[in-house]
C-alpha cells in the first residue's frame, strides 16, 4: 500500500543550525500518527515540511507517492488545523466551512450541501449563521476542523490544536477528534507535546528529541517498552533502577547496587544496566504476599489521593520509587495514611521490569 506520507532522509537547517536530522517516517492511510516530544524536538517543522510552508534543507517527501518536495501548499493534498484556529472573523460559521470550496469554484448548491453535512459532523448543526466571536472555543475548533475537512484532503494536519482549551474541554475534544477520524477515516498527523494525549488518541507515536525520531510505534509499544530513558522518562511517570543483569540458569536476576537481588524481564541484555517500572505495576504494603520476588524495603514518604488512585512516595536504599495504585469506593486506601514516615515493602511483578537502557 503507497503510504499517505513517507519522509525519506528528510534534513531541515536553519544556517548551522539543524531542526530536522536525517528523518525518515512512513505514515499509512488512515492513521492518527501522533509526533510527540519537549519544545524544539523537530516535531512541528516536520508538520511544516509536510505542509509546504517550509522547504526541505535535503531529502525527500512524497504525499500519495507523489514527489513534493517543490510543490507550495495549496497544490498538495493537504490541510491544516492550527492551534488560533484562523478562522475569519468577518464570516459566518457556513462562511467560513465552505470558504474552500467556494475558492476551488464549486457550484453554490454543492458548498451549501457539504458545509451543512461537514457542520453535522463536528456537531454543529445550526449554528451555520453565527461568526466566530459568537463560539467558545471547543466550538470554533470545530469548524476549524470542518472547514479543513470539507475539501477531503488526503492528509490533514493538526498543529497542537487543542493547545488553547481548557482541561475539561481538551478532553471532550478529544474524544470527537477520536470519533471524527473513525467517520471520516482521512488520515490525521498530530503534533502535541502532551503525552497522555498522544497516547489516549494516536494509532502510531513518532517521538522526537533533538531534531531526531527516538522511537516509534503504538502507544503500548512506546509506554511499555520504551527504547531507552529518554523515552522511557517523557511518557508518564516512570521508577528507574540501576545494576547488573545476569542468567542464573533459567532465570533473569537484577542485583542492585545496594546488593538486593531479584527477578526482572528477561530482554537478552546483560550486564550493567538500567531497569524501568511504570507506578502502576507497583504495589505498597507493611509486608508483601508470599509469593512477591521483586521487593525492596524503605519508608513512606507521601500519600497522595487523586480520585482514581492513590499515589504512593517510598524512599529506598535504591532510590525513591512512586507506587500509583487504584481506588475503588469498595477499598480504602487511606491504611497507608497510618504507614507515613514507617517502614514499608514496595513490590512488582518481574515481567513489569523493563530494561531501557545498557550501560
Amino acid at each position: 500500500m503507497t503510504p499517505a506520507v513517507e519522509l525519506i532522509d528528510a534534513v531541515k537547517r536553519y544556517g548551522d543550525a539543524v531542526a530536522l536530522d536525517h528523518v525518515s517516517l512512513r505514515i499509512e492511510p488512515g492513521e492518527f500518527f501522533c509526533l510527540l516530544g519537549p519544545s524544539g524536538c523537530g516535531k512541528t517543522t516536520t508538520l511544516n515540511l509536510i505542509g509546504g510552508f517550509i522547504p526541505l534543507s535535503g531529502g525527500e517527501l512524497r504525499i500519495d507517492g507523489r514527489v513534493v518536495n517543490d510543490l507550495p501548499p495549496h497544490k498538495r493534498n493537504v490541510n491544516t488545523v492550527f492551534q488560533n484556529y484562523a478562522l475569519f472573523p468577518h464570516m459566518t460559521v457556513a462562511q467560513n466551512v465552505g470558504f474552500g470550496l467556494r475558492m476551488d469554484g464549486a457550484a453554490d448548491a454543492t458548498v451549501r450541501t457539504r458545509t451543512g453535512e461537514y457542520l453535522d459532523l463536528v456537531g454543529l448543526a445550526g449554528y451555520d449563521q453565527r461568526y466566530p466571536q459568537q463560539l467558545s472555543g471547543g466550538q470554533q475548533q470545530r469548524v476549524a476542523l470542518a472547514r479543513a475537512l470539507i475539501k477531503e484532503p488526503a492528509v490533514l494536519l493538526l498543529d497542537e490544536p487543542l493547545g488553547a482549551l481548557d482541561l475539561k474541554l481538551r478532553k471532550q475534544m478529544q474524544l470527537e477528534l477520536a470519533r471524527i477520524h473513525r467517520q471520516v477515516r482521512t488520515t490525521f498527523v498530530f503534533v502535541t507535546h502532551d503525552q497522555e494525549e498522544a497516547l489516549s488518541l494516536a494509532t502510531r507515536i513518532a517521538v522526537m528529541s533533538g531534531g531526531r525520531v527516538i522511537q516509534e510505534g503504538t502507544p503500548r509499544e512506546i509506554y511499555y517498552r520504551p527504547a531507552g530513558r529518554f523515552v522511557a522518562d517523557f511518557i508518564g511517570e516512570t521508577n528507574f533502577l540501576s545494576g547488573a543483569i545476569s542468567r542464573v540458569g533459567d532465570d533473569t536476576l537484577l542485583t542492585l547496587a545496594t546488593g538486593e537481588v531479584m527477578p526482572t524481564s528477561d530482554t537478552g541484555v546483560t550486564g550493567p544496566a538500567t531497569v524501568m517500572i511504570r507506578p502502576e505495576a507497583v504495589t505498597v504494603g507493611a509486608a508483601p504476599p508470599s509469593d512477591a520476588s521483586a521487593v525492596l524495603r524503605g519508608r513512606l514518604v507521601g500519600v497522595s489521593f487523586l480520585g482514581g488512585v492513590t499515589r504512593a512516595t517510598v524512599d529506598t536504599a535504591a532510590g525513591t520509587i512512586v507506587a500509583a495504585m487504584p481506588n475503588s469506593h469498595r477499598s480504602d486506601s487511606s491504611s497507608l495514611d497510618q504507614l507515613l514516615e514507617q517502614e514499608v515493602c514496595v513490590w512488582w511483578s518481574p515481567s513489569d521490569a523493563v530494561v531501557t537502557e545498557q550501560d
